[in-house]
């Protein structure tokens, strides 16, 4: 699989990338995981779609998507402040220039290959390393997110551990917290699968 990073769709195959990645939400975060989010057709959206978020999408060897996850710039409208003002300290995030909001973060847990018992799957590691690289490019040091108790501990057991803003809370059926996670090439280097590849820029050849 490789990194494709997506910021306005300019061609039928990033027309076609952007839809499966809407759709792979669906089946996440709706059919899986039973949020409460709006699924017209089978794909998934909100009103952050419509702010010009970059998309960083794995991508198959038979061209499907088999992660996603959607980057704005903190100092704008952001999921953590404006949707989940109860998990930061005083219901505000203290962006900063050099800050990006990660958010609709998924993987296709249905892929059985690359994957050995308790270890944490390649496509994950994959977007991680494709997210850090994308930021490293862009000007970005500084990830903040709004995530569950489940995925903050394999943050931590692939050696990126969030640091939290708050104290978890619960929102619907989740335990949610929001954290910062930096984005240097150190991590990048130690998070990335060995037969890492993208679509971004030569840091993903570097040694």
């Amino acid at each position: 699989m490789h990194i494709v990073a997506i910021s306005a769709a300019g061609t039928h195959r990033e027309h076609q990338l952007l839809e499966a990645h809407h759709s792979l939400r669906a089946n996440v975060f709706f059919d899986r995981l039973g949020w409460d989010v709006h699924v017209v057709d089978g794909r998934e959206a909100d009103s952050f779609d419509k702010l010009g978020p970059a998309y960083i999408l794995a991508v198959s060897s038979d061209n499907r998507v088999v992660g996603c996850a959607r980057l704005l710039p903190a100092l704008g409208p952001t999921m953590a402040e404006n949707v989940f003002p109860s998990l930061l300290p005083g219901g505000r995030l203290h962006g900063h220039s050099a800050m990006i909001e990660s958010s609709r973060f998924c993987v296709d847990t249905m892929l059985s290959n690359n994957r050995r018992p308790g270890s944490v799957h390649e496509a994950t590691l994959t977007m991680f390393a494709g997210i850090i690289e994308w930021c490293l490019a862009n000007g970005y040091t500084e990830i903040v997110t709004v995530t569950d108790l489940r995925f903050e501990r394999i943050l931590a057991r692939v050696g990126w551990p969030l640091q939290r803003l708050g104290e978890p809370k619960k929102i619907g059926v989740t335990m949610a917290v929001a954290g910062t996670l930096p984005a240097n090439a150190e991590t990048f280097l130690r998070l990335r699968p060995s037969n890492y590849r993208s679509e971004l820029t030569p840091l993903s050849q570097a040694a």
